[in-house]
Formats: structure tokens, sequence, C-alpha cells
């Protein structure tokens, strides 16, 4: 059993449902869990701990188990990854301590990014931004952070509202996996995004590709990169507001 894929362990419980199995599939699924819990940033509340969000996972990997069917053309880790990740950033949202007044900040931050880039015809430095904001660097990183961490938890939402289907974090994952209950069309967003993308510095480029395409957590990008793990969180929360910025009728964060 132990050489067994995650798959294969999945088809003989489809085909025979025991305990041994399902511990089994658990055990097999950690890796993956684990990814998706590295790159979401720590929760803003020190109530939540690591083995909170690791067992929301396992909820997650196990409700994807009971409603798996192994007769469609989808593979399980691609119908647990949307599962458990929907169940850590739903518990998440409702453990969530943001700051009020960062929810105004957000678009502050969007306008002065945009208003220094045209003036500049470069993307401005934190502290130019944090200057245009009349606030400290320290608080504007802080800041980015916070965009980081709350863009986790909204990426999912629709990219244009309601029933289009596609959202942001599927179009930026671009990981040839596709929701198996969903109709996307891609195509205009996905041509916005990689004009937006194009435009970044190559190290922004490459912590974007770490983070969405190579799935590595923000630990991992930190020790790659020589920086901190904070600073990998700044810096995707300050992307995430240029891409943003890039589909204006988006609510990427709210």
């Amino acid at each position: 059993m132990k050489d067994q894929s995650l798959q294969e362990l999945v088809d003989a419980y489809c085909e025979e449902p025991t305990q041994g199995l399902r511990h089994a599939i658990i055990t097999k699924a950690m890796p993956l869990l684990k990814s998706i819990i590295g790159k979401i940033p720590n929760p803003n509340n020190t109530l939540t701990q690591y083995e909170d969000l690791e067992n929301t996972g396992i909820m997650g990997l196990l409700q994807a188990l009971d409603n798996y069917d192994s007769s469609r053309d989808v593979q399980f880790s691609t119908f647990a990854y949307y599962r458990i990740r929907g169940n850590i950033i739903d518990y998440l949202r409702s453990v969530d301590e943001l700051p009020r007044n960062d929810r105004s900040n957000y678009g502050k931050a969007r306008q002065a990014i945009s208003d220094l880039q045209q003036k500049l015809g470069r993307k401005p430095s934190d502290e130019e931004v944090a200057e245009e904001l009349d606030m400290s660097l320290e608080k504007y990183r802080q800041l980015l952070s916070n965009v980081q961490r709350r863009a986790v938890l909204s990426i999912d939402k629709p990219v244009y509202g309601e029933g289009d289907g596609g959202t942001l974090g599927m179009f930026l994952e671009n990981k040839n996996i596709e929701r198996p209950d969903a109709q996307l069309d891609r195509e205009s967003v996905s041509e916005q995004l990689e004009a937006a993308i194009e435009n970044l510095k190559e190290r922004d480029r490459l912590i974007l590709a770490l983070y969405y395409y190579e799935d590595l957590t923000l630990n991992e990008i930190a020790i790659l990169l020589g920086l901190t793990e904070a600073r990998i969180s700044q810096i995707v929360g300050e992307l995430l507001l240029q891409l943003k910025n890039a589909l204006p009728q988006s609510e990427m964060i709210s």
C-alpha cells in the first residue's frame, strides 16, 4: 500500500471503502494539503494555529473523498485541491480579524500605485507609495501583507460577478486544472492578465511563477530568493494590487 499513488488508493477505496484505505489516503494526501496551507499566510488571529488549518484541510479532503466519482475523467488530486482549499479559506474567513481601516486603504493604495505609475512611467517603490499615502513604510508594508492575506481569502470570488464561473485564482494558477463543475470562458481575462504580468519586473514575474505555477510556499520562495517570508508576502500583496488594477471590474479583494 505504501508504494501506491494517491489516485490508486482512491480508486481502490471507491471499489471497496475501508477504514484502512481511508487512513492511507489521508497520509498520502498530506503533501498536497501542506502545500495548500503553505501558500496561505498565517491567519490574522492569535487563536488559530497551524493544526487548526491542517484539521480543516483534512475535513475538506474527506469530503472530497466521499463525493468523488471515479468514473469521471477528473484526477482525485484535482478534485480534492479545491475542496481542501475551499474549506481552509472558509474557515479563515470565519475568524478573520482584518483591521477595519485597511478596507478603505486597499482602494487608496491601488489608486496611489496607478497614479504613480502614470506619473513616473515605471513601477513605484514601496517608499514612494508610502509617501503618496502619507503613511510610514512599515505601516504600508503591513498593509501589503494584509492585502495578500485578504486576497487569499477572496481570490475564489468570480472575476466578473456571480454566474461567470471564472475566478482570479484559477486564471493565475493556470495549471490546466478545471473545477469539475465550472464552465469557464478564460480568453478575455487571461489576455488582460498576461499583458499585466508581461509588464512586471523579472523578479516579480518569477515570484508569481513560483507562487502560482510551481506551487511553492511563501517560505520556500523566501529561502530561494534570500528574502524573509514576510517580505515575500508583502511583494505578492503589491503584485495582486497591480493585477487588480488590470481588471478594474473585478472584486478580488473586499
